[in-house]
Order: C-alpha cells, then sequence, then structure tokens
C-alpha cells in the first residue's frame, strides 16, 4: 500500500517499516549498520531477545505474570460458591475441583503457552498478531481468526484491572476495623477502586521498565507470599498432592456431586486468563526470562491452591464462616493480624495484574496499526528496549472501559460472572494460528495435527463451559470484542479497496512538468518549499495523489518540491538520512532513519537537511527581501502538504466498498493528530482531500436544449 496520507502513515513512529537499507547514491547516504536482518516470519527471533539477568527477571515478574499471579484471590472462591459454599464441601470436591486447576494451568499455561507459543516470536515481539505475522501466506483467511482472537483479548483486558482491583480491594472487609469503616454496601469499595484504576492508568507513560523495577519486588514477594501461606495447610494436610491425579478432577467433573456440573470449568478456567498476555508481553520481558521465572511462579501459584483446599478441609461444615456472605478463602485462611498486610499486598499485586495486560494491549495494538487493522498511532518508546511501548490513545480507552465496568458491576462477584468467557475465544484462535506455525514453518505436521485436535477441543469445551456467564455479565466483553472487531474489520476492508486504486509512479518522468510549473508566474508561489510526507520507501517511485495533487489540484508552484519518508529504526538512536537529488536543484527525495528513541521532530530535522544541501550548494539561495534579522538566510519558507483520500459520489464501487471506505475515514477521524506524532505543530501544515481513484460510473447524456425553452 502506498497511501500518502499523514494520518495513515503506516508506524513511521512504531518502528515496523522494515529493514530497507537506505540509497547508496545521494547527497548524505547513511548505511543502516543493524544486525537484525532476520527474515521476517521465520519465527527465529534470537538477535531480537533480551538476555537473561536478575534484573530483567525481576522485571519479567513485574510485567508479565500480574494477570495470572492473581488468580488465587478468586477461583477458589468461584468454584466455592458454584459448590454451594463452605457447608457443602467434601474431599471428592475439594481434591477435584484441584485437579481440574492444576491441570488446567499445566496444560494451557505451561504446554501450549510457555514451551510452544513463545517460540512463535515475530523479531522478538509476541502475541497473537505477532504470530498472524508469521502465517498469513498460508491462508488469506487466518485474518479472521487473528482479529477476532485480538478483538477478545483487547475486551477481556478492560475488565482485567476492574475485577482483579475491586476483589482486592473487598478484601478489607475481612478486617473488623475497615469493615466497620467501609461498611457493607459498594459504594466506597467502588470510590477506591475508581481511584486505585486511574493512578494506574497515569503511570504508564513513565514505561514498562520503570514500572517493571518497580513492580518487581513486590510481586516477588507475593508469589513468595502465596507460596509461604499455601505450604504450611499443605504440610499440615499433606493428602491435598493427590489433587495432582488427573483421574480426580475427570471423577469428578462426571460426579452426581458436582452441583456445578460442567460449568466448573468455567471457573477452573480463572486460573490461566493471564496466560495470553504472557505470550503478549513477550516483546517487553524477552522469551529467556519468562522461562526462567515460570516455574517459580506456577509452583507458589500451586501451593495457594492446594493450601485454600486443605483449608477448606479443615473448615468444611463450618457455621461461622457459611453465615458470611460471599466467602473467600483465601482471605479467610489467613490470622486476622496477618489480614491487613494481606489485603494491601494483594491490592499492590492487582494493579500489578492490572498492568500485564494493559502492557500487553499496547503490544497487541501496535501489531494490529502494522497489519492495517487499526489506524496509526502516536506510540512512545519510554525504554531503550523497543519492545517496551507505551500507545497514549489505547491507555485513554482502556481508562475510560475500566472504569465503566466498575460502575455497571459494581461488585467483584458480577464481574467474575462475566471474566474469561472472551479469552477462551482468543485461545482457540491462537492454537488454530499456531496449527500453522507447527505444520508449514516448523515443519511438525503429525505433531501440528495432535496439537490442534488436542487444544481446540480443550479450549472450546472451556468456551462451552463459560457460556453461562453471558447473560451474568459476559456480555459485556462480548460486546466490547464486538466493537473492536468491527473497527479491524471496517479499517482492513477500507484499506484492500485503498490498495486496489494505489498506484506508483516514476518521479523522473515528471521532473520537466515540476521544472515548468515551479518558473510559471502565472501561479502564485505557494511557498518556497513544499513537503509531502508519504510512506513510500523506494527512492524513484511516488504515490500518485502527490503528484496529482501538485499538477492537477489546482497546480502547486514552489521552488522546490520535498518528498519525505521517516523511517524507525530497530537501534534506539539512529539519527541519519539520505537525499536523492535526481540530478535536479528542486527535487529532493529525502529518508529520514531515526532510532525509535528519537524525538520525531520532522520540521528541525528537515531544516538541518535543507541546511546541509544548501551549504554544499545543492539548494539554490532562496532569498526574500523581508525578515526580522538585518540578514535574511538562504532558506526560504516551507509549507508542508498532508493527503488524504475521499471518495466521490460518482465512484463506481459497490455499496459494501463504499461503506468499508467510510468507516475507515470515519475511524482515522478518532486517531489523532498527525501534525503533531510529527512535530509540525508550529509548521504551516494544509490539509488537502483528493479522490480515491476509482472508475466513475456512466451517467446518461443530457440533452441541450434552447435558454428560452423550457422542458
Amino acid at each position: 500500500m502506498t497511501q500518502s496520507t499523514a494520518s495513515d502513515q503506516k508506524e513511521h513512529t512504531s518502528g515496523t517499516q522494515g529493514t530497507r537499507k537506505p540509497d547508496d547514491h545521494g547527497a548524505a547516504a547513511i548505511k543502516r549498520k543493524s544486525k537484525n536482518e532476520s527474515k521476517h516470519g521465520d519465527g527465529d527471533d534470537k538477535s531480537h531477545n533480551i538476555p537473561v539477568s536478575i534484573a530483567a527477571m525481576l522485571v519479567t515478574l513485574g510485567v508479565v505474570y500480574g494477570d495470572i499471579g492473581t488468580s488465587p484471590m478468586y477461583v477458589t472462591k468461584a468454584l466455592l460458591a458454584g459448590q454451594g459454599g463452605i457447608m457443602q464441601v467434601t474431599e471428592e470436591f475439594i481434591l477435584g475441583a484441584l485437579s481440574l486447576v492444576i491441570w488446567t494451568v499445566t496444560l494451557l499455561t505451561t504446554v501450549k503457552y510457555v514451551l510452544i507459543s513463545l517460540k512463535a516470536g515475530n523479531h522478538g515481539e509476541g502475541g497473537i498478531f505477532a504470530l498472524y505475522s508469521i502465517v498469513r501466506k498460508y491462508g488469506k483467511w487466518l485474518i479472521i481468526p487473528a482479529m477476532l482472537g485480538g478483538s477478545a483479548l483487547l475486551a477481556d483486558g478492560i475488565l482485567t484491572p476492574a475485577v482483579t482491583i475491586t476483589t482486592a480491594v473487598e478484601g478489607l472487609r475481612t478486617i473488623p476495623a475497615m469493615r466497620s469503616l467501609i461498611g457493607d454496601g459498594q459504594t466506597n469499595v467502588v470510590i477506591i477502586t475508581l481511584i486505585i484504576v486511574s493512578l494506574l492508568f497515569a503511570v504508564q507513560r513513565a514505561g514498562t521498565s520503570k514500572i517493571g523495577r518497580a513492580f518487581g519486588p513486590v510481586m516477588t514477594f507475593w508469589f513468595l507470599f502465596l507460596g509461604a501461606n499455601g505450604l504450611v495447610y499443605v504440610l499440615g494436610n499433606p493428602a491435598i498432592l493427590l489433587a495432582f491425579n488427573p483421574l480426580r478432577g475427570i471423577a469428578f467433573l462426571l460426579s452426581p456431586n458436582n452441583h456445578a456440573g460442567v460449568m466448573i470449568l468455567g471457573s477452573c478456567f480463572l486460573a490461566t486468563t493471564g496466560a495470553e498476555a504472557l505470550y503478549s508481553d513477550m516483546g517487553h520481558v524477552g522469551r529467556g526470562n519468562i522461562y526462567a521465572t515460570w516455574p517459580f511462579v506456577k509452583i507458589c501459584l500451586l501451593l495457594s491452591y492446594l493450601g485454600q483446599g486443605a483449608w477448606l478441609l479443615a473448615n468444611a461444615g463450618n457455621p461461622e464462616l457459611a453465615a458470611i456472605q460471599d466467602l473467600n478463602p483465601f482471605f479467610e485462611m489467613l490470622g486476622e493480624g496477618m489480614r491487613p498486610f494481606a489485603v494491601g499486598l494483594s491490592t499492590c499485586a492487582a494493579i500489578i495484574a492490572s498492568q500485564a495486560l494493559v502492557t500487553g494491549a499496547f503490544s497487541l495494538v501496535s501489531e494490529a496499526s502494522r497489519l492495517d487493522l487499526m489506524p496509526h498511532m502516536q506510540i512512545f518508546y519510554p525504554a531503550e528496549t523497543k519492545g517496551q511501548l507505551y500507545i497514549p490513545m489505547v491507555n485513554n480507552v482502556m481508562w475510560v472501559g475500566c472504569i465503566a465496568v466498575v460502575l455497571l458491576f459494581q461488585s467483584s462477584a458480577h464481574m467474575e460472572a462475566a471474566y474469561g468467557l472472551a479469552i477462551t475465544i482468543t485461545m482457540i484462535c491462537t492454537s488454530i494460528l499456531l496449527f500453522f506455525f507447527l505444520h508449514n514453518i516448523r515443519k511438525r505436521k503429525i505433531a501440528a495435527w495432535i496439537f490442534v485436535i488436542f487444544f481446540v477441543a480443550l479450549e472450546g469445551f472451556f468456551f462451552g463451559a463459560s457460556l453461562t456467564k453471558f447473560f451474568h455479565g459476559g456480555y459485556f466483553t462480548i460486546l466490547m470484542a464486538a466493537l473492536i472487531m468491527g473497527i479491524m474489520v471496517s479499517w482492513y476492508n477500507g484499506t484492500s479497496v485503498e490498495r486496489r486504486q494505489a498506484t506508483l509512479l516514476p518521479i523522473r518522468s515528471y521532473l520537466g512538468q515540476l521544472d515548468s510549473l515551479r518558473n510559471d508566474e502565472t501561479y502564485e508561489l505557494m511557498s518556497d518549499n513544499l513537503v509531502y510526507l508519504t510512506n513510500e520507501t523506494n527512492t524513484n517511485y511516488l504515490d500518485r495523489d502527490i503528484l496529482y495533487s501538485i499538477l492537477d489540484k489546482h497546480p502547486k508552484r514552489a521552488r522546490a518540491y520535498w518528498f519525505l519518508n521517516v523511517e524507525v529504526m530497530d537501534e534506539p538512536h539512529t539519527f541519519s538520512y539520505s537525499v536523492e537529488t535526481f540530478g535536479t536543484d528542486y527535487v529532493f527525495r529525502v529518508h529520514l532513519y531515526l532510532g525509535y528513541k528519537v524525538n520525531q521532530r520532522v520540521n528541525a530535522y528537515l531544516r538541518q537537511v535543507v541546511s546541509d544541501l544548501s551549504a554544499s550548494g545543492e539548494l539554490p539561495p532562496q532569498t526574500h527581501e523581508y525578515s526580522v534579522y538585518k540578514k535574511p538566510g538562504p532558506i526560504g519558507s516551507f509549507r508542508f502538504c498532508m493527503l488524504r483520500k475521499m471518495l466521490a459520489p460518482e465512484s463506481d464501487v459497490d455499496s459494501r466498498e463504499r461503506s468499508a471506505i467510510a468507516l475507515k475515514y470515519t475511524i482515522r477521524r478518532f486517531a489523532g493528530s498527525p501534525a503533531r506524532w510529527f512535530g509540525l505543530e508550529s509548521s504551516s501544515v494544509f490539509y488537502e482531500y483528493v479522490p480515491l481513484f476509482t472508475k466513475f460510473k456512466e451517467v446518461d447524456r443530457m440533452t441541450r436544449i434552447d435558454p428560452n425553452t423550457r422542458p
């Protein structure tokens, strides 16, 4: 695609333009010194791996495991509620339910995501869109599971901060003094939750690395806390270890004593909802650091589940506990003196759980933009690692969404009913894409079939079990997923129509016309320098829309024409440019090669380029008589033209294509200001609409009549 539309600049600020080298010819051509020349989409991202270290592992604990790490706060609670409360606790229930939880975490998180999915990295990035970009050449239809899975994951990510933070805040009620303060109503809980959620999204600009360094020690202590408290009860009742037997889980699933029936799997699934985020965050922390930390995390999680199970067995049928509304074993198993500390620590862990989904959402949206599934958005790189990014618009949308969830559902019990349904869709879609990765790229053909049959069946089972959540709140995440999916489909379809109409024209063929226009004094001089931003990296060609704007849509006379492309490089501090003059002193094709840590102040950088060319004599002096300076400089005025495509009413496209274009351009208006992204706030910028070149409909010829005659 070769759109010249500045508002649609494809990943100029997100660093996914590829690894093209600058042209060797030109006044200031500087070759890239990148070592990252691995072939795109082969799943081999060794050159992009973040080294394994204690510091990086600490960041990993702080960034990746928040969601799955807080599951002990509500999984056992949900299982207990489904069984009918503590009066219905039996050994069969505890061992069977815990067995289902243990093997859910083992199969879905350890086997599928840690051992298999993490190997499917795209230049170090993970997530369903990164996976799709690797396998998309094996079938056009694969865009469907990619969009569906990505939409569901983003929708579920909006619910995660609300449910985890609300659950932790509700733990205050287990402390008598706090219970008397906040009361039995939800108003105070909601207020506290909203404050914490707002603070969480406010600190995102600091970057994953800084947040991870702050959260890492907290999460390390959290997992040690989970493991130690669980271990105390496991040692008191070692028989709880029988839950590792998978037959216990299968037997209880089919048992008449299972009051929840197959729907118990919906509660078990909550134990692994953070697995997809673990894969999405791979670009933030590196695959090796996830390998190094997951065993520690899993051991602590399982000890916590087993400890809660042992505590429930020891307190089965306790009438005092039965009187507690919405009993949460995670908090009740702790001594009264420990609970205030546990509530504070769990609140911190809940905030970090939300962080895992937020950082994963940034990665997902960045990949979606690169794949033309979402509009280009302003992206910042707060850390030295390219995988660690921050997208203000995504951050703000998720913040508003979380606020809406808290206000809509109020309590964690209602939120848990909605939680996890959408993520089962994502997991099924990921399994489908992983099949093509294993089958076509890894060449594990038999293993690929075994994988896809087993995991799609397993996740389909979980999806069916979670469907009962739809009318209890699951509708919210499904509606959110449908909205995000609609945006992706509209953008993708609109882009497909544009691609069919896009045409590249050789610049050299139009040098004569540009020379004549710049010397044609019958046209007013628009500016000394007229600048167009383009995302086309081919030096010798331009999008037809740019030349149409200059020559056909009211000819634009200037002393020099500049066609500028910004390419973000894999190195953080690359700062170079190349210029092709085509043997003229009035047409300049400029490529800016900027590291992802370099601010994109296009106006300032272009002036440096122009100064260099002026000093070398390649750009003639642009003298002018009027200036606030005693001695005016040799460089004249600049105007930047931002092109936007439009679909003429007479265009010969069917109604479906017309709707796709209209929806895409509607979405584009909400994506932000490209002038601000490229540092052109103080520059002279004007927007011009050019037609999306399509064949026009044939119309009947009109009949000319005499001026004194009426038809």
